[in-house]
């Protein structure tokens, strides 16, 4: 694999010209609109402190959803939008987390028609079993779309995201984004994870990669709602689902398992778990008849973690 096989000796070329490059080419964009993060949080606490320094806000963004964005807006003195139209600068995540399920369409187009700096969290969007995006081509092309492929890879542990710029996007918008970012934002790891990302033997290995998954999630939600558990509905292989009872999390630690509490997210009561192996449900099976709690073996039940 390219990550395993990364130069990791020396630093990566600043630029990163060949990378963005390559990425540019995938994604049909000259190379200037292509930005680079050290991961899909650095951008977003990046876009915020843009923000601030524009007095763009308030701002905007899903709920529930990623802890980050409340965060970040948080750490910039950033209030939230009453609603999308008020707002001058937000977050957009389509699918969603932690609940897998697409952006609100009324929600985007009332922050795109009232003129805001949108950042698209597109971080998902490989993990989508069915459905389709819900902006269109021209919404989207007046996004900062959002990449970070390590999801839908499984190396969550790599770092490095990517950012398509709007296709009206000034230079000097540009200019300041890219001054805000560190020095050599990604490794020589990262490098290789992007640049086999576009790859075309990556992409025919994630295609068939979704149908294992869409069976691996229609037998994790059969088993947990033969179970009691309510499952919220998903177009991701993860869910967020609710159990009869409240569970005893560190007893979960004790049979070597972790789940995802989704309190952080919005949503008390509720975990995330993510489609795994037949091995693996079936542990999980067999521990939620004997202990009426979920336990497993040392599996990380939420693959798609930042």
């Amino acid at each position: 694999m390219q990550v395993q096989a990364a130069a990791r000796g020396h630093y990566p070329d600043p630029a990163y010209t060949v990378l963005r490059q390559q990425l540019a080419d995938w994604h049909g964009v000259t190379p200037s609109r292509v930005l680079l993060a050290a991961s899909g949080s650095e951008w977003i606490l990046r876009f915020a402190a843009w923000c601030a320094r524009r007095g763009l806000g308030p701002l905007w963004w899903p709920q529930p959803g990623y802890g980050d964005y409340a965060h970040a807006a948080h750490v910039w003195g950033l209030a939230r939008a009453a609603a999308p139209g008020q707002a001058r600068a937000g977050w957009l995540c389509d699918p969603g987390s932690p609940q897998g399920q697409p952006e609100d369409g009324a929600a985007a187009t009332a922050l795109l028609s009232a003129g805001a700096q949108v950042t698209l969290d597109l971080a998902y969007a490989p993990l989508r079993l069915e459905g389709g995006a819900v902006l269109d081509d021209a919404q989207r092309a007046r996004c900062w779309q959002l990449h970070s492929p390590n999801k839908a890879l499984g190396l969550t542990g790599v770092r490095g995201a990517y950012v398509i710029a709007p296709e009206d996007a000034e230079p000097s918008l540009l200019a300041e984004l890219q001054a805000l970012a560190p020095s050599w934002p990604i490794g020589a790891d990262g490098v290789a994870l992007l640049a086999g990302w576009v790859e075309p033997a990556t992409q025919r290995w994630l295609q068939a990669s979704r149908a294992t998954l869409a069976q691996w999630k229609a037998a994790l939600v059969q088993t947990l709602e033969a179970r009691g558990w309510a499952v919220a509905p998903s177009v991701t292989p993860f869910v967020c689902a609710r159990p009869p009872r409240p569970l005893d999390a560190a007893a979960l630690r004790g049979h070597s398992i972790k789940l995802r509490d989704a309190t952080s997210f919005g949503l008390p009561g509720w975990w995330r778990l993510s489609a795994q192996p037949p091995q693996a449900l079936q542990a999980l099976a067999q521990a939620l008849d004997v202990h009426a709690v979920v336990t497993a073996p040392r599996i990380a039940w939420w693959r798609a973690s930042r």
